[in-house]
């Protein structure tokens, strides 16, 4: 009984992959835009606290993570080139865990490192099957997933 009841099921649910897609884009991008923001409002601030942290090239680092982080805001929003942002985007949060969240464990509560462990997967999610029918890269380059 359950080998006929799943492919049907397995139908009906798929028809979902696209809307997942675009509201797990949508997401994700809004959550990198306050932290984007607030590295743009204060870039000094932040150049001095990767200083702190012992990242190399402070000011440069600085400009390239909130750069990278607003590109992919606006990117991962519309689904496009969202295969090649989400892997800058990973970087950024790979240096996020090591750097800041990883001494406090996993639970985001206690600033560990949950929450950016999920942008990644959702990241690796989007390098892997694409943005999705509700996308530019779709209506651009025809890319299903």
């Amino acid at each position: 009984m359950l080998k006929n009841i799943y492919p049907i099921t397995k139908n009906i649910l798929s028809s979902g992959q696209n809307v997942s897609l675009l509201l797990s884009r949508l997401t994700i991008a809004y959550g990198f835009y306050g932290p984007a923001m607030q590295k743009w409002s204060d870039m000094s601030s932040v150049a001095s606290w990767f200083g702190t942290l012992g990242i190399p090239f402070p000011t440069l680092n600085a400009y390239l993570a909130a750069s990278t982080e607003l590109l992919g805001v606006v990117l991962l929003t519309l689904g496009l080139f969202t295969r090649l942002i989400s892997l800058p985007l990973i970087v950024v949060m790979v240096v996020a865990i090591t750097t800041v969240h990883l001494g406090h464990g996993f639970s985001a509560g206690d600033n560990g490192f949950e929450i950016p462990l999920y942008y990644m997967l959702f990241l690796a999610i989007f390098a892997s099957f694409g943005a999705g029918k509700f996308s530019l890269d779709h209506l651009l380059f025809g890319e299903e997933q």
